[in-house]
């Protein structure tokens, strides 16, 4: 498949070549000794209420928060 590099700069990949959502990000590189630019994709930051939600622990067996602040230790 061939693409045309835009005006400024821009290459747009078909949906069809790469299954890539937006935000996505890439990383790419420029190989002078073949003239291949390489995009690999990097992958997504776990969101984390879903690790949250997938915690083994549930939350009613922590303890109770203490309305005080803590006091400094004198060493």
């Amino acid at each position: 498949m061939i693409v045309t590099l835009d005006a400024k700069r821009r290459v747009s990949i078909p949906a069809t070549l790469s299954p890539a959502a937006p935000g996505d990000q890439f990383e790419a590189s420029f190989d002078a000794d073949d003239d291949v630019v390489l995009l690999r994709r990097l992958k997504r930051k776990p969101n984390w209420l879903d690790v949250w939600k997938q915690c083994p622990v549930p939350m009613d067996d922590l303890p109770a928060r203490r309305r005080k602040m803590p006091r400094k230790l004198q060493l």
